[in-house]
């Protein structure tokens, strides 16, 4: 069974992705409004994150992904008989593919009347640890951040039965391109305020 981790604020094109990914033997995991949005659109193999974690959502949804079992299962190497040891003993899935997309901060932080405490919870923490950790891993974990290239990744797993090395590549860059500007955009609103 290979997994992908889905959780996304732009759902544009998520639930036809999810099932081909489906097709191509994947099972999915996602949390709130990706799950709601994935089962009500029919992705048959999907799971909740907590049956995952074996942990429930906490803090009014602050925390859902942030657990070893995700981060874990994200940052393995999968040559080095160690991680694999270490996956076994804590029944770790490895996670194959993650498709995130952040908060709308900036949007929302440009909205009138937007405040201080609107904006601080608008501040994505799982999604940017959850991208970081699979560009970090980019030769075992595709990340995919952008719907714009959902296409390409089906296109590379069914042609070959997985994505390329360098097209895993330019994911990862694309990846740390959002979190960079994220972060970004994030200092500057609070310098301002």
């Amino acid at each position: 069974m290979k997994w992908a981790l889905i959780s996304v604020h732009d759902k544009s094109g998520i639930v036809d992705f999810a099932k081909e990914l489906n097709k191509q033997g994947f099972c999915v995991i996602s949390t709130g409004g990706s799950l709601t949005t994935l089962k009500e659109g029919g992705v048959s193999k999907v799971k909740h994150v907590s049956e995952i974690t074996g942990f429930p959502e906490i803090l009014e949804g602050r925390i859902k992904t942030v657990h070893p079992k995700i981060l874990g299962g994200i940052l393995a190497l999968r040559n080095n008989p160690a991680h694999i040891r270490e996956l076994e003993q804590f029944q770790i899935e490895p996670i194959d593919l993650v498709i995130c997309n952040l908060y709308p901060f900036e949007k929302i932080t440009k909205e009138e009347g937007a405040t201080l405490k609107t904006a601080l919870e608008n501040i994505d923490i799982g999604g940017p640890n959850m991208i970081r950790a699979a560009a970090k891993n980019f030769e075992n974990v595709v990340v995919v951040v952008k719907p714009s290239r959902y296409m390409q990744v089906l296109e590379e797993y069914k042609k070959n039965g997985d994505v390329s090395f360098e097209t895993r590549k330019v994911l990862a860059v694309e990846a740390f391109q959002q979190t960079s500007r994220y972060d970004s955009v994030i200092r500057e609103f609070l310098e301002k305020k």
